[in-house]
């Protein structure tokens, strides 16, 4: 080295101070790839814990909805049977929508949609049947003030003419009683084949739909073809060789199943039988009943 060329020697050094630059400059590079690439995963870990948040958030306030609505349906009772039978079974919905959702995770947005939309139809329901009560009860006060107005015009009008009190106690009976064909107990149920009920919709067989027309001295007398119509859970009517047309005030309709009863104004217990349908899905069943004069009722039948 000591007779090394000067300009050889400051090759050399030069040589080594490069060579020992270059790892420090990639490790400096690598170092800041990687400070970058923290920060990224940082914030993306803060943004995904706060949606997180804001759909737990979003979850509890509709299980809180849910609760709210579950308990105006235990509040609401009416003073009929069809009625309560209805209220039943939103009751029972309510419930299950609330059990659905406490087994749903808040981020799976679908669900959380789909159950915003069922508690809207529930609400929906849930109104109507306010509106339905308060327009029956406000019917029977009428005709409670009608009834008790015309036998105070009959009391006052007795001494005077007994053939005129008779009249008014006719009419006021006419008021309250009615000529419409009324039902009762209107009820859908499933069965298995061995013709016990269930509501399991891989083992239901066919389904039963059973009512009573209620005693009716001033209706009509005589032969009475009973209409039913069972919607499945997507609303489509079920068909077998057994349905067939009728028209009710003056619209025709598709029935699923009928039966005639011979009606003499006593209480009449009936059953119609829905058989082969091919299969049943799990949901609710709708049933509306008819005669050709007008809508009996109505009820729903939940399938697991």
């Amino acid at each position: 080295m000591a007779n090394e060329d000067p300009l050889e020697r400051i090759e050399r050094e030069e040589r080594e101070r490069k060579e020992k630059k270059g790892p420090r400059t990639v490790m400096t590079i690598l170092a800041c790839v990687a400070a970058a690439l923290a920060l990224v995963l940082g914030y993306l870990l803060y943004q995904r814990s706060t949606l997180v948040k804001a759909l737990e958030g979003e979850k509890t306030e509709l299980a809180q909805q849910m609760k709210d609505l579950q308990s105006d349906f235990s509040q609401l009772s009416s003073d009929y049977d069809s009625i309560n039978s209805q209220l039943d079974t939103s009751r029972e919905q309510v419930a299950m929508l609330i059990e659905k959702l406490n087994h749903t995770e808040a981020t799976n947005r679908a669900k959380i949609r789909q159950y915003e939309k069922e508690l809207g139809t529930l609400r929906t329901i849930m109104k109507g049947y306010i509106v339905q009560i308060d327009s029956l009860n406000t019917l029977n006060k009428k005709l409670t003030a009608d009834a008790a107005a015309a036998r105070r015009e009959a009391a006052e009008a007795r001494s005077a003419n007994e053939e005129l009190t008779a009249q008014v106690e006719d009419l006021s009976s006419k008021v309250s009683a009615g000529k419409v064909l009324k039902a009762r107990a209107v009820s859908l149920t499933g069965y298995y084949s061995n013709n016990k009920p269930g509501d399991r919709h891989s083992r239901v067989d066919y389904m039963v739909a059973g009512l009573t027309l209620v005693e009716n001295s001033l209706a009509d007398r005589g032969p009475v073809r009973v209409y039913v119509r069972v919607k499945d859970p997507e609303g489509i009517l079920l068909m077998n060789n057994e349905s067939t047309e009728f028209s009710v005030k003056g619209e025709v309709l598709q029935a699923t199943a009928s039966r005639e009863v011979d009606y003499e104004g006593a209480e009449v217990d009936l059953s119609i039988y829905i058989n082969d349908i091919e299969e049943y899905v799990k949901g609710v069943y709708t049933l509306e009943v008819y005669t050709e004069k007008s809508l009996l009722g109505k009820a729903e039948c939940m399938l697991r």
